[in-house]
C-alpha cells in the first residue's frame, strides 16, 4: 500500500509539473473513450489536498483487505475500481470528468463493513466494529452533496465493496 500511495503522489508531483495535463486520463462520462479511463482515473488527483485527503484512508483501509490475502486485496481492488468507475461513467452529467481514489476509499470500506455478514467470522464482525467507529462518519459521502464531490463514484465504490465481500466469502482459496 505504500508503493500504490507513493505512485499516486509521484503522478501528482508529475501532474503538476506538466500543468495539470495528466487530468485527461480521468474518466469522461458518456464517452467511449471515457471507459477505459476507469483504470487511470483512481492514480489522478485533482490536487494535493484531494490526494493528501484520499491517502490515509486508502493506506489503512486497503492494508486491512491486504492482511487477509493478496488475493483478496486484488480481487477487490479490481472489483471496487471497476463498479466505481462505471457508476461515475454512468451516473454523472455528460462531459464530466472524474479523478480520485476515493472511490476504492468507499469499496474498502463497505467490504470491511459487511464481510463479517458473509463470512460470520468473529475477527470479521470486529474489524468492521473498530473500522465503523473510525470511519463511518465517510458514509455520509455516497449521498449527493458537495460540489465537484463524485458521490456517483463513492456510492460505485461502496456496491463494488459488498460485491466483492459477498464473492470473495463464497469463493474461499
Amino acid at each position: 500500500m505504500a508503493v500504490v500511495v507513493a505512485i499516486m503522489w509521484i503522478l501528482e508531483g508529475i501532474d503538476t509539473m506538466l500543468g495539470n495535463t495528466l487530468d485527461r486520463f480521468g474518466i469522461h462520462s458518456w464517452t467511449g473513450q471515457g471507459l477505459w479511463e476507469v483504470f487511470t482515473a483512481p492514480w489522478l488527483h485533482y490536487g494535493w489536498a484531494h490526494l493528501a485527503g484520499n491517502s490515509v484512508p486508502l493506506f489503512i483501509l486497503g492494508m486491512l483487505v491486504y492482511l487477509e490475502s493478496t488475493r483478496t486485496w486484488l480481487v477487490s481492488g479490481l472489483t471496487i475500481t471497476v463498479c466505481s468507475g462505471l457508476f461515475a461513467w454512468c451516473l454523472s452529467a455528460p462531459g464530466t470528468i472524474t479523478l480520485g481514489a476515493s472511490g476504492i476509499v468507499f469499496g474498502w470500506l463497505a467490504y470491511l463493513l459487511v464481510r463479517g455478514l458473509f463470512t460470520k467470522k468473529l475477527r470479521d464482525i470486529l474489524v468492521a466494529i473498530v473500522v465503523f467507529l473510525i470511519y463511518g462518519s465517510v458514509l455520509w459521502g455516497v449521498l449527493s452533496g458537495a460540489a465537484g464531490v463524485s458521490w456517483q463514484a463513492h456510492l460505485g465504490g461502496a456496491v463494488g465493496g459488498v460485491i466483492s465481500a459477498s464473492w470473495l466469502a463464497r469463493h474461499p482459496r
